[in-house]
């Protein structure tokens, strides 16, 4: 298994997904989407490739890798908190996910570029739309945030409490 995936649960769901239109009922619709499956099906890489383009540092590599080709250094600099070892790591995963161009040029000292891969191109395209609901959703998710933390708290105190009523025998 690589670095930074973490492995799916062997067991399955106490109700498994129906894969197919033929084991449904006559009252149970077929969708073809079923993301209960990513945990379930024997050799399914769906939940790894997620896993990979989905964290917080393959998706600022895929997010500036659009704009131009980069080398290891410029893109270092672009992406805050990222440690050398971290780049490296992310580089080849995505390199070998297809989602990265890799192009070294024998000469002194020797240059590396990377670039968007077409496939890494369109990935983009559904990293885009994420951003953009996000922008659109964070001062609802933000207010969601603050509403939750204040019930936490006020049942945190309450459970604190020494003065709290309790029961005697």
């Amino acid at each position: 298994m690589e670095e930074g995936t973490s492995k799916s649960p062997t067991h399955p769901p106490s109700n498994p997904p129906r894969s197919t239109p033929a084991e449904h009922t006559e009252h149970e619709e077929y969708d073809e989407y079923d993301a209960l499956q990513w945990d379930v099906r024997e050799g399914c890489e769906v939940r790894q490739i997620l896993d990979r383009v989905a964290d917080k540092w393959s998706l600022l590599v895929i997010a500036i890798l659009e704009r131009r080709t980069m080398r290891f250094t410029e893109l270092r600099r672009e992406i805050d908190g990222i440690s050398q070892r971290m780049l490296t790591v992310t580089l080849r995963q995505l390199e070998r996910d297809g989602l990265v161009r890799r192009t070294v040029y024998a000469v002194v000292p020797p240059r590396v570029d990377y670039a968007l891969t077409p496939m890494g191109t369109t990935l983009h395209t559904t990293i885009r739309s994420l951003v953009t609901w996000t922008e659109e959703h964070q001062t609802r998710i933000a207010e969601a945030r603050a509403a939750y933390d204040a019930r936490t708290e006020a049942t945190t105190k309450l459970t604190a409490s020494p003065n709290r009523a309790t029961a005697h025998p």
